[in-house]
């Protein structure tokens, strides 16, 4: 069994840096293969491994798996006792359901506040599509905690596949110095400190450096 994640940089591919934290929590090694983002060569490297063009791509036993969605579901069925959902299926239904929201929506976030994990700046002023979408952000996150039936710092209580999507949520709102709540606030630190996360972002920081 092993797996191989073809990521993108990771200064600045936020999914990747999903599918890489659902490893994390299946718990399995990996090796990783990275291919710059935004250069001239890009989607011809790309589409050697999927006709997606995209990245995360997942090399598994049974066959590359592309989209971290598919990836975090492939995941959750192969490693099963790694338990990457909420265990009660009311909170595991939530857990899903944010994810595709995040999947598929807040384009005003993603565009206007891009992935960027060395930035240390507010951005002013923040346009409307950004700031609706972070108030969207918040009650999301407010649902998630309302649904959970475990306790800790995390959205369903204990780590979880939804922590890996909301991850470069967490980055994004730091960097541009988004005003939170206590709560969030918090929320946002406990993902800062994730090994994983910690040892993606050191990396990304020295894609800078080199």
């Amino acid at each position: 069994m092993s797996f191989h994640l073809i990521i993108g940089d990771k200064l600045h591919s936020s999914w990747s840096l999903r599918g890489a934290l659902a490893l994390d929590l299946a718990g399995v090694t990996y090796t990783e293969q990275m291919i710059r983002l935004g250069q001239t060569d890009t989607r011809a490297l790309l589409l050697q491994h999927s006709a997606t063009g995209k990245v995360p791509l997942l090399k598994t036993e049974h066959g590359t798996i592309a989209d971290s969605l598919a990836i975090a579901e492939y995941l959750s069925e192969r490693f099963p006792a790694a338990q990457l959902w909420p265990s009660d299926i009311a909170a595991r239904a939530q857990a899903r359901s944010a994810c595709a929201q995040m999947h598929s929506g807040f384009f005003g976030l993603r565009s206007h506040l891009p992935f960027d994990l060395q930035r240390d700046e507010a951005l002013e002023p923040m346009p409307v599509e950004a700031r609706t979408d972070i108030e969207r952000m918040a009650a999301l996150w407010a649902e998630c905690r309302a649904a959970a039936t475990e306790s800790g710092p995390w959205l369903f209580g204990r780590r979880s596949l939804v922590d890996a999507f909301f991850a470069p949520v967490a980055v994004r709102l730091r960097t541009y110095k988004v005003a939170l709540s206590a709560e969030d606030e918090a929320y946002v630190e406990a993902i800062y400190q994730w090994p994983a996360f910690k040892a993606w972002q050191q990396a990304g920081l020295e894609e800078v450096q080199g």
